[in-house]
C-alpha cells in the first residue's frame, strides 16, 4: 500500500537561463532622470519523466528613461519536482501554485544580484500570490475559445 502514498520531492532547483543586457550604456548612466521600471513574470510546468516535472519561474526586468534602455534582465529559475500519486486536478495546483513557490525565492535573489552586479542598485522583485495567479490562469483558460488551442 505504501506505493500508493502520494510522494513530493524536490530534485533539484537551479538557475536555468540568465541575462543582462545594458545597450544604452555608459551614455545613460549619466541620465539624473529616475527609470520606469517594468516587471513580468510567467510561469510554466512540463513532464520530464513518468512522475518528474520541471518548473520554471521567469522573470523580465526592464528598466527605461524615456524611450532608452537602461537595463533588461531577463532570468529563469527552474526545479525538478517528483510527484506521484496525486488526483489529477491536485497535481494542477501543485505544478501552479506549490512549486513556483519554491522556486521564486531563488529567481527573486538571482535577479537582484545580476542587477547589482551590473552597477546597479538591486531590483527586488515583490512577493507573489502563485495562487491568485493560478486561479486567474485558470479562470482565463475556461473563458478561452477553442480556437485559441495550438494546432
Amino acid at each position: 500500500m505504501a506505493d500508493q502514498d502520494p510522494v513530493f520531492q524536490i530534485q533539484r532547483v537551479y538557475l536555468k537561463e540568465a541575462s543582462l543586457e545594458q545597450p544604452n550604456s555608459p551614455a545613460i548612466l549619466l541620465e539624473q532622470e529616475q527609470p520606469g521600471v517594468d516587471i513580468q513574470l510567467g510561469v510554466q510546468a512540463n513532464p520530464i519523466a513518468e512522475g518528474i516535472f520541471e518548473v520554471c519561474v521567469t522573470a523580465t526586468v526592464h528598466t527605461k528613461i524615456k524611450d532608452k534602455t537602461v537595463f533588461l534582465v531577463e532570468a529563469k529559475q527552474g526545479g525538478i519536482f517528483e510527484i506521484r500519486n496525486l488526483p489529477e486536478e491536485q497535481l494542477g495546483q501543485i505544478l501552479g501554485i506549490a512549486c513556483p513557490q519554491i522556486v521564486y525565492p531563488y529567481l527573486r535573489g538571482n535577479v537582484a544580484d545580476l542587477i547589482q552586479r551590473g552597477g546597479f542598485p538591486p531590483v527586488h522583485l515583490t512577493e507573489i500570490n502563485f495562487q491568485a495567479m493560478y486561479e486567474q490562469q485558470q479562470a482565463q483558460q475556461a473563458a478561452a475559445p477553442a480556437e485559441s488551442l495550438p494546432q
